[in-house]
């Protein structure tokens, strides 16, 4: 079954991080997602834009109306994603702990997928 994996952390943290500090996250995680593609576990992997580049549609009127900015009352943000093939909620929460290992502070939503289209598209 395919879950996504929802990394929430603060967006003032993560982006307060200097390049050397980002880097090495960023290679902790390398080591995960290339276990998890070795296991043929690895969808998409997503790193979002900070907030401030959002952009929310709210469709609660007739136009609805485009704002900038993401509109969450959260005090931390979802800044990225992976879509991974597990066979059961055990083996989701397994890898989001090692990512969580690899990636300090925040947190991980895991949420079963019920429609997956790879859609294509590729930077």
């Amino acid at each position: 079954m395919l879950y996504a994996l929802l990394c929430y952390h603060q967006e003032d943290v993560v982006c307060a991080w200097t390049k050397e500090e980002d880097d090495a996250v960023m290679q902790k995680l390398a080591v995960v997602q290339e276990r998890l593609a070795k296991a043929g576990k690895l969808g998409p992997v997503a790193r979002l834009l900070p907030t401030t580049a959002a952009t929310t549609l709210r469709k609660d009127q007739d136009p609805p109306l485009v704002l900038d900015g993401p509109f969450a009352e959260t005090k931390e943000q979802l800044l990225g994603f992976y879509i991974l093939d597990c066979k059961d909620l055990e083996e989701a929460l397994d890898i989001a702990r090692d990512l969580g290992a690899a990636n300090p502070g925040g947190s991980y939503e895991i949420r079963p997928v019920g429609l997956f289209q790879d859609g294509g598209a590729r930077p």
